[in-house]
Formats: C-alpha cells, sequence, structure tokens
C-alpha cells in the first residue's frame, strides 16, 4: 500500500477512453483491493473527430469517478502529433516522481495509432530517466519496479492476463461515460472508427477471448520484458487445462 500521498499504480494513456477499453477492468481490479491508482491522458485529444476537449476531459473525470482512481489528469502534450522531446519526457517525470508509484502502465510501443506508439516510448524513457539521481527536478528521484504494456489495436503474446470477470461491468461503465465516442443512432457527427456500432462488440469479444485464455469469463492482457514472477504454479492454472 502506497504512502498517504502517494500512489501504487499509474496508467498512462495517449487520449481519454484509451485505458478504459484496453484496462479498466484491471485500474477496478486494483482499486477494490484497496489500491491506489492514478490516471494520466498524454493529450487534450484536440484531433479528436467527435467531442471537443472540454467535453472529453469531463467525460475522462465522469469515468475516473465511476473507476475509483485516487487522480486523474490531463497533460497537453500534442494530440495527432504527440510531442517526445526533453521537455515532455520531463513532464511525465515529474508525474512520476510527486507520485511514487510502485509500477506504471502504458500502450505497447507499436500500434495503428501512431500517439499510441510514441506515448508507450515516451512512458518508457521517462519510466527509467525518473530514477536517475542526478537528473535534478521539483520531487527526487524516483523509479518503479516495473513497466507493463496495454495492448490496443495490434496483438501480441501476453506476458500475463488478469482475472476482470468481476470489473466487467465497471469498465463498461466507465467505457459509457464517454458518450461522444461511441456508437450513437441520434449523433450528426462523422463516424469514426471507434464510434461504428460493432466496436465495442469487438471489446466484448477481446476481453472473452482473453478470459478463455485463463480460464475466466473476461480477461485483459499485458506485456513485460520481464515475465513475473509465480510463486504457485499449480494455482495459477487451477481450475482449467493447458
Amino acid at each position: 500500500m502506497a504512502a498517504r500521498n502517494n500512489v501504487d499504480v499509474i496508467f498512462f494513456a495517449a487520449h481519454a477512453d484509451d485505458l478504459e477499453l484496453s484496462c479498466g477492468g484491471t485500474i477496478a481490479k486494483l482499486i477494490q483491493r484497496g489500491e491506489r491508482v492514478g490516471m494520466v491522458d498524454l493529450t487534450r485529444g484536440e484531433m479528436g473527430t467527435r467531442g471537443t476537449p472540454q467535453t472529453r476531459k469531463r467525460e475522462a473525470q465522469a469515468s475516473a469517478r465511476i473507476l475509483g482512481a485516487s487522480f486523474r489528469v490531463q497533460l497537453d502534450l500534442g494530440d495527432g502529433g504527440l510531442r517526445t522531446g526533453r521537455d515532455e519526457e520531463l513532464q511525465i517525470i515529474n508525474v512520476i516522481r510527486q507520485w511514487k508509484p510502485a509500477m506504471l502502465f502504458a500502450p505497447w510501443p507499436d500500434d495503428r495509432h501512431p500517439d499510441h506508439t510514441r506515448a508507450g516510448r515516451l512512458v518508457t524513457d521517462a519510466w527509467f530517466y525518473a530514477g536517475l539521481r542526478r537528473l535534478k527536478t521539483r520531487h527526487d528521484a524516483h523509479r518503479p519496479q516495473a513497466l507493463a504494456y496495454y495492448l490496443q489495436n495490434y496483438m501480441v503474446p501476453p506476458s500475463f492476463v488478469v482475472d476482470v470477470a468481476d470489473t466487467w461491468p465497471a469498465k463498461m461503465k466507465a467505457i459509457a461515460a464517454f458518450q461522444s465516442q461511441f456508437h450513437n443512432p441520434k449523433s450528426k457527427t462523422p463516424e469514426t472508427f471507434i464510434s461504428k456500432r460493432g466496436f465495442l462488440e469487438m471489446i466484448e469479444a477481446r476481453g472473452r477471448h482473453f478470459g478463455a485464455m485463463i480460464g475466466s469469463a473476461y480477461g485483459e492482457a499485458f506485456v513485460t520484458k520481464q515475465p513475473p514472477k509465480v510463486d504457485d504454479v499449480i494455482a495459477a492454472y487451477a481450475g482449467r487445462e493447458v
């Protein structure tokens, strides 16, 4: 459990709603277990076809309240061309050092949307640099013990899958907070990839696919550069055949 002014985990995303779609069930599960979780959106979403930056920020805050996040902040690193220079690194480093999480989550740094790819690489670099004591910022050096990547459009073999059967309803409720972004037959705004009728059905199917991999109704998949430690290999496969 984190100290009072710290959090246990921070989830980073290029855009509001990326976290809910990819790992909202995991966020809800951590919070229900008593972990303190922060959420950081790296852009304002100003290049999005649907909704305004102001609307998306309100929706993101509503979603964070549904999930129970300790905080959700929005940076302004440039939507549709996310900047990855030293100033942007330092902004993320300051967030990491301020809240001192034990673990970070970021987008898998190879995705259909270039902002997702850039966000994953930027957070990866900032994660390491945050631990350099001679790099002086407003807060003391701190490097989280682990960085995990969540999957968005491109699928790669996961390092681990989190059982989110119990928190899937919370995930979907949080997604529904983004009313401007998803399918609405009454909407007069142009259709996008995520506003198509079948998009949320795909999210459901993906959750069921990853859940089936671990013998659960729903799962969310993650990739790490080092495998997680398993203390009880028998329990890890209990209730299913592989």
